[in-house]
């Protein structure tokens, strides 16, 4: 079952609905504090109405209090699958007996059995220890201590500057390189390396965020601030060196970021996601750009564009090396913007060098 910090997009949903700040989350604040335990189903499907059985009908809005005062009894409390209204109370729930559970306390184990049946979010409120339990399909996750989250979410933050820092390095080597016509497999594999291990720092904050609710705004404007078009960058040199174009670059990435830590760190293996093959040298290998990630720095230059550049030229060289008479035959570029395009690469470069110095 998954418990941990990097949840798929299904979890990080149902995590959202009880963040600080949304009703739910303060009658279940309300249910620790009184210690009175609590298991509650979010959802209306014909699948959990299958599992339910006595209690009565309330059909009335969720609050803070009227949750907490119907936890008070022993059965269980069902609301619909947006958490707004209060469907059942005091029902029992009847999972099927022979799906395995590993937990050990009867709430618990009906409430992870549910969550496996019906496919619902399912919340478990522990009267012993106090803790609040998610379970959805196969994952459970614990929900922490909103002081202990922050906490955590600063770090990431923190991590994530570092690595920004380390990635912006590394796409200003590449791009140096690209324009010098020196790039090796080895530039591109760490380029992309350092995109996805950007990607996995975010993805933990995301999670952070999400269970801190109102109290994650912070957090996550200086996410946001930190990560503006790293996705697009990896996306951009996967399009520029991809070999096959059987895969989109985002069925790549997504490839890459599939893979355990152990290798990601192996660089040979993210020049294999790209189509090349050879041996350990493999790194050592000699490879030119076709442009889009480069041309994709020029202000206003709309996408079919840049395609249409790199459909006619091929590659990155023959497009800084093209005459404006020459850009100006491109369909979509006219004598303006042929000028505009020379220009901007001749911009880009001369920044791409100075920052060099600089790093």
């Amino acid at each position: 079952m998954k418990d941990e910090h990097l949840l798929d997009g299904e979890f990080l949903k149902a995590i959202r609905v009880l963040a600080p700040g949304t009703v739910l989350r303060e009658g279940l604040e309300n249910i620790l504090n009184a210690r009175t335990g609590a298991l509650i189903v979010i959802g209306d499907s014909p699948q959990v109405l299958e599992v339910i059985d006595g209690g009565f009908e309330i059909n009335a809005d969720l609050t803070p209090a009227n949750i907490y005062e119907l936890a008070k009894m022993d059965g269980a409390i069902v609301l619909n699958s947006e958490a707004k209204k209060v469907l059942f109370a005091n029902t029992q729930l009847i999972p099927d007996p022979a799906i395995p559970s590993m937990e050990t306390g009867i709430r618990h184990r009906t409430a992870e059995r549910v969550a496996r049946q019906t496919g619902a979010l399912v919340i478990s409120i522990s009267q012993r220890r106090n803790i609040i339990t998610l379970y959805k399909g196969s994952g459970k996750y614990v929900l922490r201590d909103i002081g202990v989250i922050l906490t955590k979410a600063n770090q990431a933050v923190q991590t994530l500057e570092k690595y920004k820092v380390v990635l912006d390095k590394s796409l200003a080597t590449l791009s140096t390189l690209e324009f010098q016509d020196l790039v090796t497999l080895y530039d591109v594999a760490k380029a992309i390396q350092r995109t996805e291990m950007v990607v996995r720092i975010v993805k933990e904050i995301e999670t952070y965020v999400s269970e801190l609710g109102t109290e994650g705004r912070l957090v996550s404007m200086q996410m946001e601030e930190l990560i503006a078009n790293v996705e697009d960058d990896g996306l951009l040199i996967i399009e520029d060196y991809y070999l096959h174009g059987d895969k989109s670059p985002e069925e790549v990435l997504h490839t890459i970021g599939q893979w355990d830590s152990e290798d990601l760190l192996d660089l040979s293996l993210i020049c294999r996601a790209l189509g090349y093959t050879g041996s350990a040298s493999i790194l050592d290998e000699s490879v030119s750009p076709r442009g889009y990630r480069i041309l994709y720095k020029i202000p206003r230059l709309p996408w079919p564009v840049i395609k249409n550049l790199v459909d006619t030229f091929g590659s990155l060289q023959r497009i800084l090396n093209a005459s404006i008479e020459e850009l100006d035959e491109v369909e979509g570029i006219g004598e303006v913007r042929a000028k505009a395009i020379k220009e901007g690469l001749k911009r880009y470069r001369d920044q791409v060098l100075l920052d060099k110095y600089h790093w």
